[in-house]
């Protein structure tokens, strides 16, 4: 008999290790990893991604986390740069290993990410507008292309204020090239001319050749494509310490930093998926909430930090479709899934790329945004359309 209860007794532990083993490996946190420009040119825009991702994880983790496993956020500075990046996206995925990477990130530093996410196989969200077209099996986009938002200020321009004459600038890598080369071609096919177009090198900070160029061309309007945060500021004071005033619309600012800029971006045009003044339910919510967990600490929203926000909760949805964090479930599931957020109803299902609706706006003299025009459901185009 006490043979019998001690193989009894034995068989019940070994049930409830195995029981108890199950319920660790269920309560294994998710991790994601966050890659954006602590220091370097995103450095200005970099606080506002952090809270929104701070947020995000906050509200899942309350609601029960993600197939009732905890969320853990794992940041890392990218520096704004490629080697930066290579070496953030290395210690995220091969030494954190996250289950994801949600980031807002120079274009630099993406295309230098994307041969280590193709080795560890793990599911990005890339959450910054960009100049369309890069394609990566593992990537998804939530943010703007120039099919989406070049039109609206160019238009409002030409049909509007009654520009013929344009000059172009922007930073001397994929992003200032890839926008501007799409701004030229739509100029011209509105029967617009384009009088001058210049580079400056990320990280450089004197525009005063440019500045020199612009006065002497003499052009309607300016169209500026940078690099997000120090550039745009340094080259909007300049503009405006040269005393030029011909209209001036910034393919590459967001609210936080025209906020920041003050009288400098007064009148300043922009075309964004994200504007904090954008009147629904969901983002009310959304400023609410950063404002009630930052206070006076709290970063402005805008077109940077809260796609990278809703990335979390479409990555969240895909997990939950797919059933576990296995990637190429993942990824698959991303491109099924939608989210109903401060933007608005965003799917990330056209060749990994998101619809999106637009807004016109321009910094008023208090340097708030006023939404000019509304453009819904604009399709991104032709991106990636033999990814598979």
């Amino acid at each position: 008999m006490k043979i019998r209860y001690r193989s009894l007794f034995l068989r019940l532990s070994a049930l409830a290790m195995l029981g108890m083993a199950a319920s660790g490996q269920a309560a294994e946190p998710v991790r994601i990893g966050v890659a954006v420009g602590l220091s370097g040119a995103n450095s200005v825009v970099a606080p506002a991604v952090v809270q929104s991702s701070q947020l995000a994880i906050e509200q899942i983790n309350a609601a029960g986390g993600i197939l009732g496993r905890q969320v853990v956020l794992e940041i890392a500075d990218d520096a704004s740069s490629a080697v930066g990046a290579q070496k953030a996206y290395d210690t995220l995925v091969f030494q954190k290993k996250v289950d994801a990477i949600i980031a807002m990130e120079t274009s630099a530093a993406r295309n230098a990410a994307l041969p280590i996410i193709n080795r560890g196989k793990v599911p990005y969200i890339y959450t910054s507008f960009y100049e369309g077209r890069s394609c990566n099996r593992w990537m998804h986009v939530n943010g703007w292309v120039p099919e989406q938002q070049v039109a609206p200020i160019v238009d409002h321009f030409t049909q509007e204020r009654g520009a013929k004459t344009f000059f172009l600038v922007g930073s001397d890598y994929a992003f200032g090239r890839g926008m501007l080369k799409f701004t030229r071609e739509y100029i011209e096919k509105q029967g617009g001319k384009v009088v001058g177009e210049e580079y400056l090198p990320i990280d450089g900070t004197d525009w005063t050749p440019i500045v020199s160029k612009i006065r002497s061309a003499q052009p309607d309007a300016l169209i500026s494509s940078t690099a997000g945060g120090s550039p745009n500021v340094g080259l909007a004071k300049q503009i405006r310490a040269a005393g030029l005033s011909m209209l001036y619309g910034n393919l590459a600012i967001d609210e936080g930093t025209a906020k920041t800029m003050g009288d400098t971006a007064v009148g300043m045009y922009m075309s964004a998926s994200y504007l904090t003044g954008i009147d629904n339910e969901q983002n009310r919510k959304f400023l609410a909430a950063l404002q009630a967990k930052f206070g006076d600490q709290a970063k402005t929203a805008n077109d940077l930090s809260e796609p990278q926000y809703e990335a979390f909760f479409l990555y969240k949805a895909a997990v939950e479709q797919a059933g576990g964090t296995d990637p190429q479930k993942v990824v698959a599931a991303l491109s099924q899934v939608s989210f109903d957020g401060p933007r608005g109803m965003v799917k990330m299902d056209r060749q990994r790329h998101a619809a999106l609706t637009m807004r016109l706006g321009q910094v008023q003299p208090d340097h708030s945004i006023k939404i000019l025009q509304t453009f819904d459901n604009v399709d991104p185009g032709q991106q990636c359309p033999n990814l598979k």
